[in-house]
């Protein structure tokens, strides 16, 4: 009988997320969107080049125009022959050989097939790397590496089908994010530990921490007057606007919110397997010391989330912080540069909602467990 029972948990972990996924993707695929591309009927293919015809580049990338015949390997014209212009810039274009792959830009012009080179073709690469990092984290983690295979699809398909839309349709950034973050922390910690009171309370202390930040990211934003529109790509995001329901004002603090899940799940759900662990094998220990025991395990690992946010924020910022060292700009510039508000702002809001998650998750959980019993 409990053998039965716990297969149908099992069975139950699964296909739970699952429908619940299929609602989102059914949901999203509702959603109307303007459409604001230019219609010029060019569309993207895989190509495989076969021979340079010009070659102004000096042999060397970034530099330069090519002109290129190429085959096209995939994609509506898979099987013909193109010739391709080649611009080797830094941001478009491939340095191109005899057998470079590449992503071009084709368009059919009374059957005659035109076009230009978007860039590598990098895909198998990615797939490689996906497929690599899937086996690690099996080979590694199990049946737990599994279920945390499963999770991170759960997570990424939400955050596209389901995250963007809303904020898409007008929907308030904040509670799109807030709304996101519990779905997507309600499900994955379902998928690795199934339904028990360290899942509830680990989901509470979660929101609890993220609902820190978002509301703390909103007063400081609006005490120093930032928001969506102070952000790098504001420009594509109020061109998007004019097309659509977003608000762009929102968009920062959304970010910061889901930016800012992981870590603070992660701690929540640290202490709460710490504290359940100890009350199991000390279950006479009284409330307050059980809490201090979470509150020293949360000690271990404030320094080093904290660190995990604040370097995942400065990493997206390299490119600013060089600007700022190599035209050694005064202090109040600095202070002044909105990209590095930004950053200064994400990462400290991020970072104190978990710091506050510490004791917040230590006292839920100490509470439920000495309820329970």
């Amino acid at each position: 009988m409990d053998n039965r029972r716990n297969l149908y948990k099992r069975v139950l972990r699964v296909l739970l997320p699952m429908v619940i996924l299929a609602g989102i993707i059914i949901g999203s695929c509702q959603i109307k969107r303007t459409h604001i591309k230019a219609n010029n009927n060019v569309v993207y293919v895989k190509a495989k080049v076969t021979q340079i015809i010009e070659d102004n580049s000096g042999g060397q990338p970034f530099g330069g125009a090519q002109k290129v015949s190429a085959k096209i390997t995939g994609g509506q014209y898979k099987g013909q022959n193109c010739e391709l212009d080649n611009s080797n810039s830094f941001q478009r274009g491939a340095f191109c050989t005899t057998g470079t792959k590449v992503i071009a830009v084709v368009k059919d012009i009374d059957g005659v097939i035109t076009g230009s080179v978007y860039n590598y073709d990098r895909t198998m690469m990615v797939y490689v790397l996906l497929g690599l990092f899937s086996l690690c984290l099996v080979l590694v983690g199990g049946k737990k590496g599994a279920a945390a295979l499963y999770a991170l699809i759960f997570t990424f398909i939400c955050v596209i089908c389901m995250y963007v839309p809303l904020l898409y349709i007008g929907l308030n950034g904040i509670f799109a994010a807030l709304l996101t973050s519990v779905v997507i922390l309600a499900a994955s910690i379902y998928i690795l530990n199934g339904v028990s009171s360290k899942t509830v309370c680990a989901i509470i202390g979660t929101t609890v921490g993220i609902v820190l930040s978002g509301g703390l990211a909103m007063i400081a934003g609006s005490l120093s007057n930032l928001n969506g529109y102070n952000m790098s790509d504001a420009e594509s995001m109020i061109y998007i606007a004019n097309s659509s329901k977003l608000h762009v004002s929102d968009i920062l603090y959304a970010g910061i919110l889901i930016s800012s899940l992981g870590a603070v799940m992660d701690v929540s759900v640290s202490i709460v397997a710490a504290i359940t662990e100890i009350h199991e094998k000390a279950p006479d220990l009284k409330a307050k010391e059980l809490f201090m025991s979470g509150m020293h395990v949360g000690h271990d690992m404030m320094g080093t989330m904290s660190n995990t946010l604040i370097l995942a924020y400065t990493g997206s910022a390299t490119g600013t912080l060089l600007t700022i060292y190599s035209y050694e700009m005064p202090y109040l510039q600095i202070m002044g540069y909105n990209s590095i508000i930004t950053e200064i702002v994400c990462g400290l809001c991020g970072t104190i909602g978990v710091i506050l998650t510490v004791p917040i998750q230590a006292f839920i959980t100490t509470v439920a467990l000495k309820m329970k019993k």
